[in-house]
């Protein structure tokens, strides 16, 4: 039977952090999203991230660390590069890919020579991985589905895990930007932008490193249709003639839908995201209309998890 901590002081993370060490489960709060965490060195206990998650294999997954000097342990080679952007942007919502060291199992990186490591900020993930290990953690939500910014989300999704530790709702609310410092490339925007990481940075990769790239991600039930502010009448007509429920996400629109949400500002947009793509699951929406954003600063990690959420695969 799951236990969930809530509100958990000192003697509740030390019990959190010897079920890591004995191979179980723990469901942690971050600034970013839950995580669903395991020894990261402990094959047998990533593998239980898979299976619970329903995760595909070739999938790698983030290293949680609590202290800088972990770099160096779980990779190897690491540039100058790498300890400037672990010292201005950690704790933070920033992953760097770089080569891994052989005390890293294959589980994590699913058999790939690189490994994605990240200081979470948040207490309770640091305290609990300081009196633990590195911790390897994807989001605690079933594979493909929004991630989970509170705890009612962690609970509509994953059945066998052996912790919940309720940390309140999510800070940031979106996954952490993920840069690959072997390449320079940004494998995926989040809060922290490519202009924060300064000049060389390019975009993508053809090789999934990290979390977030291939496959359908973040995505409710329904379907998640991408417009200008111009066409969402035209569209919400259209969908309704066809007998759909339909929801609509916009910054100030209001029309005649079964659900509409206003997204607010950037912060709030991408606060609220994954919460708001819940609402629409449980109110059966079959179309989720979303007034596209500008692609820049935050506005990229939107509406690359917006993007995510409405491809087919």
């Amino acid at each position: 039977m799951t236990k969930i901590l809530k509100n958990p002081g000192a003697k509740e993370i030390k019990s959190a952090a010897k079920a890591i060490l004995s191979g179980k489960l723990v469901v942690f709060p971050t600034e970013t999203v839950y995580g669903l965490g395991a020894s990261a060195l402990n094959p047998g206990a990533v593998r239980k991230i898979y299976k619970v998650k329903g995760r595909p294999a070739d999938n790698p997954m983030i290293v949680h660390i609590a202290k800088r000097s972990d770099l160096f342990v779980l990779a190897r080679n690491v540039p100058e590069r790498a300890i400037d952007l672990a010292k201005r942007f950690w704790p933070g919502p920033l992953t760097m890919v770089l080569k891994k060291s052989e005390l890293v199992p294959k589980e994590v990186t699913a058999g790939l020579d690189t490994v994605a490591i990240r200081m979470p900020a948040n207490r309770i993930a640091l305290e609990l991985i300081r009196q633990s290990c590195p911790i390897a953690a994807p989001s605690a939500n079933r594979s493909g589905k929004p991630s989970p910014t509170a705890l009612e989300h962690v609970l509509e999704d994953l059945k066998d895990v052996d912790i919940i530790i309720d940390g309140g709702k999510s800070k940031i609310g979106l996954e952490s930007t993920v840069l690959d410092v072997t390449k320079n490339k940004v494998l995926r925007p989040g809060k922290i932008t490519p202009q924060q990481l300064k000049a060389g940075i390019q975009k993508s990769s053809r090789v999934a490193k990290s979390p977030g790239m291939k496959y359908r991600h973040y995505a409710p039930k329904a379907k998640i249709v991408i417009t200008r502010k111009s066409d969402i009448k035209n569209l919400i007509e259209k969908y309704k003639k066809q007998g759909k429920r339909v929801g609509l996400m916009s910054k100030n629109y209001k029309y005649n839908t079964d659900t509409n949400i206003i997204v607010g500002n950037e912060k709030q947009f991408a606060k609220n995201l994954y919460t708001n793509l819940r609402k629409f699951d449980r109110k059966n929406i079959d179309i989720v209309i979303v007034e596209g954003i500008a692609e820049k600063g935050l506005g990229l990690a939107i509406m690359n998890r917006l993007k995510k959420a409405s491809s087919k695969s």
